[in-house]
């Protein structure tokens, strides 16, 4: 059984992809607009973001936003719903990432990926659920990431951020879905973006940004509430956190060669 509504046509769907400019947001905005839907783009690149409504016309609306500027975000809102009178579909995926092993950490450049991965994604949650509230319909989607299943190599600060996007995705979900309000918690694995360039290790499973975006839509569609990819590789680490510590440490270790 589906945890939130089907999705059967994207013709006229008002979507706004927070974090478009590069990356699986770029990738799910161009698959989106290929399928008819109306979508605003927004990240703090603007010439990226101009370029790529250019191309769509009125389809598109690029729309700057820094994330971590909580008074930007109302304002930033409010240009869609003047756009379109109303907003059916909200994509969270702004993100940072910087590999950190235990005895590299620094407390500045942790508190910068906080603030953009956490704090960011509180901004712009606060005057979306009052958005979606107020039309009794439409959908949020918080976009986090298999490194917050469990703790693992040069994920020190990152990982930690998208296991709070992951508790963040399930109380939202307890929260709105009563109310009758989508709420979807996409967690991939290894996608190629600029992010995952600065990655030094293997990266198993690794898929384009047009096949993870190709997954989110399947997800959406049928209704998921958590979208999960390749689930060749994201189905082996939902088991590995199952294990007993003594071998979810040992496996880790083998597996990422850390």
């Amino acid at each position: 059984m589906s945890l939130n509504s089907l999705i059967t046509d994207w013709r006229g769907r008002r979507v706004w992809i927070v974090g478009a400019s590069s990356g699986i947001g770029e990738g799910l905005a161009t698959a989106l607009l290929a399928r008819g839907a109306r979508v605003a783009l927004s990240a703090r690149r603007a010439d990226a973001l101009e370029k790529m409504a250019a191309a769509h016309g009125e389809q598109a609306l690029a729309i700057p936003l820094d994330v971590t500027d909580a008074a930007a975000v109302a304002p930033a809102l409010l240009r869609v719903l003047s756009a379109w009178g109303g907003v059916d579909l909200v994509v969270l995926c702004s993100g940072t990432h910087q590999p950190v092993r235990a005895w590299d950490l620094d407390a500045g450049e942790a508190r910068r990926l906080v603030d953009v991965n956490i704090n960011g994604v509180f901004n712009c949650l606060a005057p979306v659920v009052q958005q979606l509230l107020q039309q009794r319909a439409g959908g949020v989607a918080v976009v986090s990431s298999v490194a917050g299943y469990g703790g693992l190599p040069t994920a020190l600060v990152y990982g930690a951020t998208k296991a709070a996007l992951i508790n963040i995705a399930e109380t939202l979900y307890l929260d709105l879905a009563p109310r009758g309000i989508n709420v979807y918690m996409i967690n991939p694995g290894f996608v190629k973006t600029p992010l995952t360039d600065r990655n030094t290790f293997g990266m198993p499973a690794l898929i384009s940004v047009e096949d993870a975006a190709k997954a989110i839509i399947v997800g959406f569609e049928c209704g998921d509430f958590e979208i999960h990819f390749p689930k060749r590789f994201t189905r082996w680490l939902k088991l590995l956190r199952l294990l007993p510590y003594r071998w979810y440490f040992a496996l880790v270790h083998k597996g990422t060669g850390l």
